[in-house]
């Protein structure tokens, strides 16, 4: 028999309402806990996160329908309270729903004029900071569901899509989709818990690669461009961490990243491009990687990327961890540029390189994850123990022991911690960059 796996990834127990299973009795779900629930074949229902006792976003489907397959989405025509995510366990391409839902809600209302604040005052309910919280039902507030469209969240439905003979929104006709085949499912849950101190800000926005190109005004890589002319007296690094075979190949596969796993183990590596966010600014995209590749320990692959290609590569798919961020096709100079960034957390120590033989290095080797402080870690939803965000997401808001430590011993010329500028650009005119993961 297929089962519903609910996982809260929070610090808290949630309570979920459930339908159509479960003999139609609620769940509570404990923080950073996992709860199994049957989903007999050919089944139907919803699962619906509860907000002091207010219906929020909810998951919902089939079991073996049409054709053979599972059918499912995210909805939050209900409301919503916090960020709901569904898939087939195994298959991450299946995952509907928005991980950040919330938090894009947040960002939004924080640049709202005061007309817009004022209309939607009723249906936005705030926290004790002016942040919100909860939202009611768009299916019963036009002017809310209207607003929430220009968020910038996706991934689920927000109206009620097409139904009797309304033709629906077509982004949320699209979540009407089928999984492959039928298989057990996998709900994810997690909100804004601890991260009020953002005060709206955009919280898993990194300032340097998500940001916009500098012909545009903006920083497209660092704010300055210090660049480590000589790796043997910066960060005692060299720029010879990749064999320099696999260089000169990469030399004719057009742009992308010489990728090595410094590692004793196989590990598994991450590309994700940036999005677009509601403002039509660079965001960092947490849900659906371009591609991925598998290395063996102590081994290197060329990895080719489109030249539009902004964004990061990291170990496996979850945070907090370290992301090599990078662009391969700047719009001044169309060299690529990139740091390594602590901002979002640290599971290992990671280096950049030029490869067109400048010789430019940032990142550190060292496993600082030995002698941390206690305080600065965070068990990771893998169960890995790794060091928190100095920036904040939907996991929580900024560890100050991670921030304090990490200026200690890697500090901000080497890598990103805290935003803002002093981290070298590591440019590289051929459009490739070589990243090692230790």
């Amino acid at each position: 028999m297929p089962n519903i796996t609910i996982s809260n990834t929070t610090g808290h127990p949630q309570e979920f309402e459930v339908h159509g299973w479960n003999n139609n009795k609620n769940v509570t779900v404990g923080g950073h806990s996992k709860s199994v629930i049957p989903g007999p074949d050919k089944s139907s229902g919803a699962i619906i996160a509860l907000h002091d006792g207010h219906e929020g976003e909810q998951a919902e489907g089939t079991f073996n329908g049409f054709g053979g397959n599972d059918f499912f989405d995210i909805s939050m025509i209900l409301g919503a309270g916090g960020n709901l995510t569904i898939e087939q366990q195994g298959d991450p391409k299946t995952r509907k729903g928005d991980p950040q839902l919330m938090q894009k809600i947040r960002t939004a209302w924080h640049k709202a004029d005061a007309k817009t604040k004022e209309s939607l005052k009723n249906d936005v309910h705030l926290d004790n900071s002016g942040l919100p919280v909860r939202v009611e039902a768009p299916k019963s507030h036009p002017e809310l569901e209207k607003w929430l469209r220009t968020t910038g969240i996706s991934g689920l439905y927000i109206g009620v899509g097409a139904w009797l003979g309304d033709p629906g929104n077509p982004n949320d006709n699209q979540q009407s989709s089928a999984a492959h085949g039928t298989k057990p499912w996998l709900i994810t849950y997690s909100d804004i818990s601890g991260s009020s101190a953002n005060h709206g800000k955009p919280l898993a926005q990194s300032s340097k690669l998500v940001a916009e190109d500098s012909s545009a005004g903006a920083h497209h890589h660092t704010t300055d461009h210090h660049h480590l002319t000589d790796a043997a007296t910066s960060h005692s690094l060299t720029a010879q961490t990749h064999p320099e075979d696999l260089r000169n190949q990469a030399q004719d596969q057009g742009p992308g990243i010489v990728l090595g796993n410094k590692s004793n183990k196989e590990q598994a590596y991450y590309f994700y491009q940036n999005v677009k966010g509601s403002d039509g600014k660079d965001a960092a995209n947490f849900d659906h990687p371009l591609k991925s590749t598998t290395l063996k320990a102590h081994s290197n692959t060329f990895v080719s990327l489109p030249g539009s290609f902004k964004g990061r590569v990291q170990r496996g798919t979850l945070i907090p961890a370290t992301w090599a961020e990078f662009q391969l096709d700047a719009s001044d100079d169309h060299g690529a540029h990139g740091d390594i960034s602590l901002e979002q957390g640290c599971d290992g120590a990671a280096t950049i390189s030029s490869t067109d033989g400048s010789h430019r290095v940032g990142g550190f080797t060292e496993d600082i994850l030995k002698g941390a402080p206690a305080a600065a870690f965070q068990t990771r939803s893998d169960g890995a123990r790794v060091l928190a965000s100095t920036m904040g997401n939907w996991l929580g808001g900024p560890n100050q022991a991670a921030i304090d430590y990490e200026r200690r011993v890697v500090g901000q010329k080497k890598a990103y911690i805290t935003g803002g500028t002093g981290t070298d650009d590591i440019a590289s005119k051929n459009q490739r960059l070589a990243v090692d993961f230790y």
